[in-house]
């Protein structure tokens, strides 16, 4: 990966809060360019608000504000006359892909693997990765910049504040089963 490989964040991957907190500081690094869309922010947004009703909506959206400010260019816009001619299993999906082409993205970073077929992705130059295989792969290319990303996401933990062992507990529940496995021999770095 270098910092002209692009993805999309599916909005799957940043309904929980930990793995968008980690996605995002990750895409702080520079290694990547992170994208979403407007839409992929309304679906992850109505989504954790159904799950937890008691949200405020002005909080959310003080986070979709903050994700688009703090990752340059992550606003994808002006994909939406794509959308009719992508052909997925679930067309609710179309939109992630669009704006994939859109933005040049390589890569599609989501939890949905069945969602998004090889078959259709490989007409688009395009490719579907699970967060843990994406984090891994960046771990490999750039394993300091992915400690350091863990290491301030450790640090604004603080209302309780989390040992090492704690936050991998919290990404292993986000299902980053092998990165927690690559991780705890590196404790002592985040």
């Amino acid at each position: 990966m270098s910092s002209h490989f692009t993805v999309i964040y599916d909005a799957c991957v940043l309904y929980p809060a930990p793995l968008r907190d980690l996605l995002m500081r990750l895409a702080l690094t520079d290694r990547f360019r992170a994208r979403w869309s407007n839409v992929i922010h309304d679906e992850w947004m109505r989504n954790l608000h159904k799950q937890r009703p008691e949200l405020d909506p002005a909080a959310l959206e003080k986070t979709r504000a903050l994700m688009n400010a703090s990752v340059r260019d992550s606003l994808v816009e002006g994909f939406e006359h794509l959308i009719p001619a992508i052909d997925l299993p679930d067309p609710d999906d179309r939109h992630v892909v669009a704006a994939a082409i859109h933005s040049g993205a390589e890569t599609i970073v989501t939890f949905n693997l069945k969602d998004f077929p090889l078959g259709v992705l490989q007409r688009h130059n395009l490719d579907a990765q699970h967060p843990d295989d994406f984090i891994v792969d960046l771990f490999d290319l750039h394993p300091a910049s992915v400690l350091q990303a863990l290491a301030e996401q450790r640090a604004a933990l603080k209302k309780p504040p989390k040992s090492a062992d704690e936050l991998l507990d919290i990404l292993l529940k986000q299902g980053l089963t092998q990165t927690v496995s690559i991780l705890k021999g590196w404790k002592g770095a985040f």
